[in-house]
């Protein structure tokens, strides 16, 4: 009798670890296909230019403001990121400088910083990229795009986000020398859009929340958020990105987004 209970016992306890390992599985299956969906919304822009504002505000309230362009160009490729391209516009000590990533997905991405003063190329090491983008609450990996396999995924919970109904999502950088432990995204189940990212630092502290809001529909089912706020909880500072309308397929071409492209710019 003692044996039959001892295997009983033993029986239980394998079912109900494996079913365990199969509500992680679910989770992260889950989590990847609703990630993946919003990933996927907005596919075939082909590229993007917009003009944008930035106000940096510090933890006694002051704020400084700074203009730029962003150029995106899109690949399709789904296991190749992104390129993009920011150029500083004013205040004049900055006017020139400019940001060139191209987004990678397990390897480092690779960015480009141009500083006009010094007429000068700088590669950002692949160590230095949770550092702040001139002295913003973004970080230079938060400039890169967010491509979908990058992270490993795991669905939380489904739960109102404004007057919308989000699932909740669990992302974990897969590739090395992030500068988040994990993110927390709140993706909308209408339009499928991430609507907030809370960031936690390599100590699983909450570290920054990023809110987006409003949101236009352009031709194509492309949407995209034209205010950015993001709350550094630590520091007490804040870095808010006001765009302007977006222009899509501009006839960019994937030379424009070359190393060599920055110092012939200027």
């Amino acid at each position: 009798m003692k044996k039959t209970l001892l295997a009983l016992s033993i029986s239980c306890l394998t079912l109900n670890a494996s079913s365990a390992i199969a509500n992680v599985d679910d989770m992260a299956d889950k989590g990847y296909e609703i990630a993946a969906r919003s990933d996927r919304s907005d596919r075939g822009f082909i590229d993007s230019q917009v003009s944008l504002s930035m106000t940096l505000k510090n933890a006694a309230g002051m704020t400084n403001t700074r203009t730029l362009n962003v150029s995106t160009y899109e690949d399709m490729d789904e296991e190749v990121g992104d390129k993009s391209l920011i150029i500083f516009k004013s205040p004049a000590d900055i006017d020139g400088t400019a940001l060139l990533s191209h987004a990678k997905i397990l390897d480092p991405d690779n960015q480009w910083l141009y500083l006009p003063a010094l007429k000068r190329v700088k590669r950002i090491s692949s160590v230095n990229k949770s550092g702040p983008f001139v002295g913003s609450e973004f970080a230079f990996e938060d400039l890169t795009a967010s491509e979908l396999n990058k992270y490993d995924y795991h669905y939380l919970r489904s739960e109102t986000c404004g007057e919308l109904q989000c699932d909740v999502v669990e992302r974990i950088p897969k590739y090395e020398h992030s500068g988040y432990k994990k993110q927390i995204s709140w993706i909308d189940q209408s339009v499928f859009q991430i609507r907030k990212i809370e960031f936690y630092d390599r100590k699983g502290d909450l570290l920054k929340t990023l809110n987006m809001e409003n949101f236009k529909e352009y031709p194509g089912h492309i949407w995209r958020a034209h205010v950015f706020n993001m709350d550094n909880h630590q520091s007490g500072k804040s870095t808010q990105l006001n765009y302007s309308e977006y222009q899509f397929k501009t006839g960019m071409k994937e030379r424009d987004f070359v190393k060599k492209s920055l110092s012939r710019r200027h």
